[in-house]
């Protein structure tokens, strides 16, 4: 297989591709940063900027209205950022609160409060903790019920390197990403923003201008390049996470790879579109209705050949891995039975395939 075509594979709802992505998570130290990544967001003008300004800010209107809700989470190994969900819960990320079930909370009226980790799941690195106290002014956070677009303007509001409610500013850079979990799986619809975020601000709100929640911090790449858990995912996931303690990923067992013109032509497919069924898992749900690839030798580089072609499921179409891993997480759940559109030796056809519950990264045979 070329180098090309290696890179491209990666291992859907199995285990997670290495990505060179750091947690953004847990601060330990309290030694300050540079001035130039804590900076808060203004305003300027050529004299600088005025209380005027200021007061006009977008950010410093977001700021306002969301600070009171925004928490620390501190456990005996680390400390990140929570915000309010609802009445009596708080959310972060589940690698902020590790195996703990016990946090301590942080209001920022500068109230403390115990509470017990209700729940976690660190397939979408969501975790919900429940205080015995809260301040009559933290109230919950709204979501936005619309997901971001790429431009759009963006806060986030949390405690990097132990920087009580600090603020910073930029734009969506980039959506539908497939990010690392602590489960070793990838979570998707990721939202990715060139917004500063630090150690510490790990679990803190990523809001847009009109002070709702489009997605929870996760973690950075680089100076420039962070990510966040959907609004659409977050609010998927944490109902549970308060009812059950957990939550269920849909799960289909399959190895996948992107079509790209080497792949398809060794297919003998017209035009790349859709995604090659590479392996499926012995006894997992694609075992038998799915179709994979062998390897073979295609002008001296080893290239699968002959898998199943997944087009479209319930009629909506499926081109990259994003496709697929957010209409799985989003639009199906465990048990459910979906329609499967493969191309096979030529012919297009639909197949039925009943999803399961995602294993635990551990006892996935390819993962």
């Amino acid at each position: 297989m070329s180098k090309e075509t290696s890179t491209r594979r990666r291992f859907l709802e199995l285990g997670g591709v290495a990505l060179a992505t750091g947690i953004a998570g847990c601060a330990t130290s309290k030694s300050a940063p540079d001035a130039s990544e804590t900076a808060s967001p203004t305003v300027t003008t050529t004299e600088g900027p005025t209380e005027a300004d200021t007061a006009d800010s977008p950010y410093t209107q977001v700021y306002q209205d969301a600070i009171s809700s925004v928490t620390t989470v501190q456990t005996t190994t680390g400390q990140g950022t929570g915000f309010q969900y609802d009445a009596n819960h708080v959310v972060t990320n589940a690698h902020v609160v590790g195996t703990a079930s016990e946090a301590q909370v942080r209001f920022h009226d500068g109230t403390w409060a115990s509470g017990s980790v209700k729940g976690t799941d660190p397939h979408s690195d969501l975790a919900v903790i429940e205080p015995e106290t809260v301040p009559d002014s933290s109230r919950p956070l709204p979501f936005s019920d619309e997901p971001p677009t790429i431009g759009q303007e963006v806060v986030v509001i949390g405690n990097p390197y132990n920087l009580d409610g600090s603020v910073t500013s930029g734009i969506v850079s980039g959506t539908d990403r497939l990010i690392p979990s602590p489960a070793g799986y990838q979570i998707p619809d990721a939202i990715q923003t060139d917004a500063a975020v630090n150690p510490g601000n790990s679990g803190g709100p990523l809001m847009n201008l009109d002070g709702s929640v489009v997605g929870v911090v996760n973690s950075k790449q680089g100076d420039s390049i962070a990510f966040g858990i959907s609004a659409a995912l977050t609010r998927r996931v944490v109902p549970e996470l308060i009812d059950t303690g957990s939550y269920e990923h849909a799960y289909m067992g399959v190895s996948l790879e992107t079509m790209a013109p080497t792949v398809a032509a060794a297919n003998d497919l017209d035009r790349p579109r859709g995604l090659l069924v590479v392996e499926t898992v012995q006894g997992g749900p694609a075992d038998g209705v799915l179709r994979a690839s062998s390897l073979e030798y295609v002008d001296g580089a080893r290239v699968p050949v002959g898998g199943d072609v997944i087009r479209a499921i319930e009629g909506t179409s499926m081109n990259t891995f994003e496709d697929l891993a957010s209409y799985l997480a989003l639009q199906t759940r465990p048990g459910e039975t979906i329609d499967v559109t493969v191309l096979r030796d030529g012919d297009e056809r639909t197949v039925e395939l009943t999803l399961a519950a995602r294993p635990d990264r551990s006892t996935s045979p390819l993962g």
